[in-house]
């Protein structure tokens, strides 16, 4: 604890949840890890940082990145030579480490600290895997992290659903696995297809049995949703829909939001999922019908997945998706496994091209949701890392959204058929700074129940980034000023002054410890761990002291998700 205040003067504060809108100058006050309220006549000021006009936002939040975990160890151990072609050596203040688009753990947190982001979220944990996770996590310096636990493709839960299982039996597992995992919310990849693969099922639509348990994608999604709603879980069913990057996987979209009736859900990386099969090469735009699905269905909320030209590696949990893509596989090189039957991965090294009509086409659809979408709350700046792009693109990807004559060039640079076959070139919005605040910091913390986190007001965590207020926005995001993480300077000008450890962030609701009763034959007799050991404890992320543990409240009843 320190008597004295750190003083951020003259900036434009930017905090779309309060009234700063970044038009007018105000002063920050910083003390012991806070936002602080203005102090009273005689407080010490430790340190007074003149901002001299420049924009000043919270941290920037990063909802869904693949960064950690079985799956990108595979990949990193895959793609050898881009770790060969992005190497760094240790310099005194930072570890060495290497790679683009699968970085090691140490410069993963050097890069989101130098572009303002103070925290990330690992979208696809298995709760097999998660110890795994946990462990490599820790060694991401700087920002928070936190995982989302992935079922729905599970036998144990799949094998209660088929016998009928009741909504409180659900519930209580969904959150042992919450409290088990140590994980801050619950993904759904392709409900139910993962494991229909293994029965050599290769597409299961929304209301397709399952070829062994007999049950839906619907019933299994709808459980899940239903059971975050019950337990109070901030953030919502995180959903990766079925058919991923199928033409024509738009209407399973939309009949996925259809199917939820309501309840609140998160739909990750849409651009994949908004696919038509109009025109010659039956591929085509389904951007407006999704995006006006989206518009009027406020239980909604989705990132985009945005695609960037240039080598990347496909991972995910999808092995149908997966399976299906590996022989486009560039290099000619690819990885499918399963987990204790938990879940699997595939991985599958991919570059887009901007004058392949399809991989341009992908482009153009995912800045078609960005700006069709009409509420910056309830949509998310993401390249689903690694596979649509590394998130080192995020500059890049604001200028486009922000600057109309930038897009329209860089249209006309790709494939000269996308321009006939997309609106894009005739959208005129341009996003706002406040609209980029919103969808990179306050909206994501807001899904995720983070009320310490992607605001400026007193109370909350101070994550700071202050920018230069540059025309050309891509230079401006590329590189803050400042970077303030829990009132501590770690960056300035884009190049990092200091490291540390940021929290974990995990949810835990209430459920009935009976439900290990059913549980622990289960592990007994399909896991190679025991239930008592398949657990971890709180002090397995604490140790060292790598950061500490941050507990989302659940919400009550009158908690809005949005």
């Amino acid at each position: 604890m320190s008597d004295a205040y750190t003083l951020l003067r003259g900036g434009r504060i930017c905090d779309p949840t309060g009234t700063a809108d970044g038009d007018s100058l105000g002063d920050l006050y910083l003390k012991d890890g806070r936002i602080a309220a203005p102090p009273p006549d005689g407080a010490r000021i430790g340190e007074v940082i003149d901002l001299d006009g420049r924009i000043v936002m919270a941290g920037a939040i990063d909802i869904h990145s693949h960064i950690g975990g079985g799956k990108v160890n595979l990949a990193r151990l895959l793609l050898p030579e881009e770790h060969r072609q992005h190497g760094s050596a240790p310099d005194g203040l930072r570890r060495s480490g290497s790679g683009l688009f699968t970085p090691s753990s140490f410069v993963t947190g050097y890069r989101y600290a130098e572009m303002g982001y103070t925290a990330a979220f690992e979208p696809a944990m298995l709760p097999s895997n998660a110890r795994h996770t946990h462990l490599e996590l820790a060694d991401v310096p700087i920002i928070d992290k936190g995982c989302y636990a992935v079922l729905g493709n599970d036998d144990f839960l799949l094998e209660r659903l088929a016998a009928g299982a009741t909504q409180s039996e659900v519930n209580d597992y969904v959150a042992w696995i919450l409290h088990a995992t140590q994980a801050v919310g619950v993904k759904v990849v392709n409900p139910g297809g993962i494991s229909a693969f293994k029965f050599n099922q290769r597409r299961l639509d929304l209301d397709e049995a399952h070829p062994h348990y007999g049950i839906t994608p619907r019933h299994i999604l709808t459980t899940l949703a239903t059971s975050l709603s019950d337990l109070g879980v901030p953030h919502p069913l995180h959903i990766h829909c079925n058919n991923l990057g199928i033409p024509g996987n738009e209407s399973v979209t939309r009949d996925t939001i259809a199917a939820l009736d309501g309840l609140p859900a998160h739909l990750t990386h849409l651009q994949f999922h908004s696919y038509g099969t109009e025109g010659d090469r039956r591929f085509s735009s389904a951007a407006a019908e999704i995006a006006e699905t989206v518009n009027r269905s406020p239980n909604i909320s989705v990132d985009v997945g945005q695609i960037v030209f240039g080598q990347t590696i496909t991972a995910s949990a999808d092995i149908m998706s997966q399976f299906r893509n590996s022989g486009l596989a560039s290099p000619r090189k690819w990885v499918c496994t399963d987990i204790e039957c938990d879940g699997g991965c595939g991985l599958v090294p991919f570059r887009y091209r901007d004058k392949a009509f399809v991989n341009a086409l992908q482009w153009a659809i995912g800045l078609e949701l960005f700006l069709l979408i009409e509420d910056p709350w309830r949509v998310y700046l993401t390249t689903d890392h690694p596979n649509g792009g590394p998130f080192t693109s995020y500059p890049h990807l604001i200028r486009l959204l922000m600057d109309r004559s930038f897009r329209n060039e860089q249209l006309a640079r790709i494939n000269p058929d996308v321009a006939a076959h997309s609106r894009l070139g005739s959208i005129d919005r341009e996003y706002t700074l406040e609209e980029i605040a919103i969808m990179t910091r306050a909206g994501p913390a807001r899904v995720l129940g983070l009320r310490e986190r992607g605001h400026l007001r007193p109370g909350a965590v101070a994550d700071v980034v202050v920018y230069d207020d540059l025309p050309d926005r891509e230079a401006m995001f590329a590189a803050p000023a400042w970077v303030f993480k829990n009132g501590r300077q770690v960056a300035r000008n884009g190049a990092l002054t200091a490291t540390g450890w940021g929290d974990t962030i995990v949810v835990r609701p209430e459920f009935d410890s009976a439900i290990e009763r059913r549980l622990k034959p289960w592990f007994e007799n399909h896991q190679t761990v025991r239930l008592g050991n398949f657990r971890i404890a709180d002090g397995e992320i604490l140790d060292h002291g790598r950061g500490g543990l941050s507990i989302v409240p659940t919400l009550t009843a009158s908690d809005s998700c949005f």
